[in-house]
């Protein structure tokens, strides 16, 4: 079935028409876009709720699976772990005489170096700033300009893809552990140099990876000799029944940290979820959506979709 105008339009001036009708939806969307920046901030606003540093903060649980490796807490109030106890029992980790396990515990000096999860501030200061590019939208620029309303529907999607991709992780923002240490002095006592703790955030939950290190012997890195540097140790302490080299994913390899080389000689890693920064998720991919298909309609009225 097809529909046609009656009488029949001269070609001229069915050009015209189907102009002035073009223009009508796109006026009529650009207005009801104004009611999606609405809903839109209220969106982030919530999203902005989540990460405030309110009292007394989100307690998650860290704990290996079916070992007694790790055993601990951290608090997180807004973007900073406040609070934290760690309980290692490692082969390469002996405890203090007296002690079972060897602790971690934060520091609770006013004067210890506070802990920032960096993923964490970069998603406030995206979500801030997207609550600025849709301020500036609606009170600054002209609701009428298709061209800017697109431009900035197109940078507030940049900003909230951004945010939800900094709390789903990855390499890129979750950063090298060997080049971003923590601050020994967060914790008390001090961190040894022997020991790597790196917290991170990864699809929403918090990613605990413990590693104890050991300095690279001179000319360690040979491996003309098989029993040479780290293997030859290896073979003797397995041969008088000490316990075998902790098999993980960073066995053979040597990193530079903090100036030193280092292998690593044992690694732990533990999650915890965190209900408010998965909650934060889920209405970031939510906005994000939004955000794309209201671009996707602005394109199509606006021609740019061929």
């Amino acid at each position: 079935m097809s529909t046609a105008v009656w009488p029949l339009l001269p070609p001229e001036q069915l050009v015209k028409e189907e102009e002035a009708s073009l223009a009508r939806e796109l006026a009529w969307l650009l207005s009801s876009l104004q009611e999606t920046l609405t809903s839109l901030k209220s969106g982030l606003e919530e999203c902005i709720a989540l990460l405030a540093p309110q009292q007394p903060g989100s307690t998650l649980v860290l704990s290996s699976l079916r070992s007694e490796s790790l055993k601990g807490f951290v608090t997180r109030v807004g973007t900073t772990i406040i609070k934290g106890d760690i309980h290692l029992r490692l082969p390469s980790l002996p405890p203090p005489r007296g002690s079972l396990t060897y602790k971690l515990t934060f520091s609770s000096s006013p004067a210890a170096p506070t802990f920032y999860l960096p993923q964490l501030r970069s998603v406030r200061k995206l979500i801030n700033e997207s609550l600025d590019v849709i301020d500036v939208t609606t009170w600054t620029g002209d609701a009428k300009d298709a061209n800017f309303i697109s431009g900035q529907l197109h940078l507030l999607f940049d900003n909230i893809q951004e945010a939800r991709q900094a709390l789903q992780g990855g390499e890129e923002v979750q950063g090298r552990w060997w080049e971003s240490p923590i601050d020994e002095g967060i914790f008390d006592p001090p961190l040894p140099a022997t020991i790597s703790f790196h917290l991170s955030v990864s699809e929403a939950s918090l990613v605990l990876c413990v590693r104890t290190l050991e300095p690279m012997a001179p000319n360690a890195n040979s491996t003309s000799d098989p029993f040479s540097g780290f293997n030859f140790r290896d073979r003797l302490a397995v041969a008088i029944g000490a316990s075998r080299r902790s098999e993980h994913d960073e066995n053979n390899e040597v990193f530079l940290h903090k100036g030193h080389e280092v292998k690593v000689k044992e690694k732990v890693r533990v999650e915890s979820g965190d209900p408010s920064l998965m909650a934060m998720m889920a209405k970031l991919s939510a906005l994000e959506h939004n955000v794309a298909l209201s671009l996707k309609a602005l394109d199509i009225v606006m021609g740019k979709d061929e």
